[in-house]
């Protein structure tokens, strides 16, 4: 059992205190938001921000430039996404699920070719482009970048680049050497799978309805 310990955690015996703390508060809040998002209630913003704000800051500290942008920019998505979910499209009803248009395809194209580009551009300034990892980060940034878009538009297709994206980052961060964080997006993938079902299932019904 201890082998087990040792091999799953002992790189945090080589942490502060502190940053190992923050890491479990900012997965808690990262929990509550991706729950939240699957119930489709407002909460998912301000939870995500409390999460993102802490990881911003121990990724910068722990020098993982792609992780930390893809924070950042979750950050920002979840201040648009706060506002696009509580304005009303009329005088009673606000943003409501849907399905994301042909328009919006395009530019979810354009998000994640963008954001390739920018990313190995910022690797490549600060000499972070030396594994094969800097190429999953790239891409994992640009799927993740896209489904936070799509997330704070309310269109169900974003579940399926959270399940993609979390699916990849599982293995990744372990690699890494950050198993809380590889549990994190463990329990996103499941957390996400439901969500696509429960949001598809209530834009069923709205669409029976109407």
């Amino acid at each position: 059992m201890s082998h087990i310990f040792d091999f799953l955690f002992k790189q945090y015996f080589e942490y502060e205190t502190l940053d190992v703390a923050l890491e479990v508060i900012a997965i808690i809040f990262g929990f509550l938001s991706v729950w939240y998002s699957k119930q489709n209630k407002i909460w998912v913003f301000p939870t995500g921000i409390i999460s993102t704000v802490i990881f911003v800051y121990l990724l910068l500290k722990w020098g993982l430039l792609g992780d930390m942008m893809i924070n950042a920019y979750y950050f920002i998505m979840s201040v648009y996404g706060w506002y696009i979910w509580t304005r009303k499209v009329d005088q009673v009803n606000v943003t409501p699920i849907s399905r994301t248009s042909s328009k919006e395809k395009n530019i979810s194209i354009v998000i994640f070719l963008l954001t390739l580009l920018f990313v190995f551009t910022v690797y490549k300034s600060f000499d972070k482009w030396t594994s094969w990892v800097a190429y999953i980060d790239t891409f994992t940034t640009g799927i993740f970048f896209v489904g936070m878009w799509l997330m704070a538009r309310r269109k169900i297709e974003n579940w399926l680049f959270w399940i993609i994206g979390d699916i990849i980052s599982v293995p990744l961060y372990f690699y890494k050497g950050y198993t809380f964080t590889s549990f994190q997006y463990l329990g996103f993938t499941i957390i996400a799978i439901f969500g696509y079902l429960a949001w598809k299932k209530s834009l069923n019904k709205n669409q029976q309805t109407v």
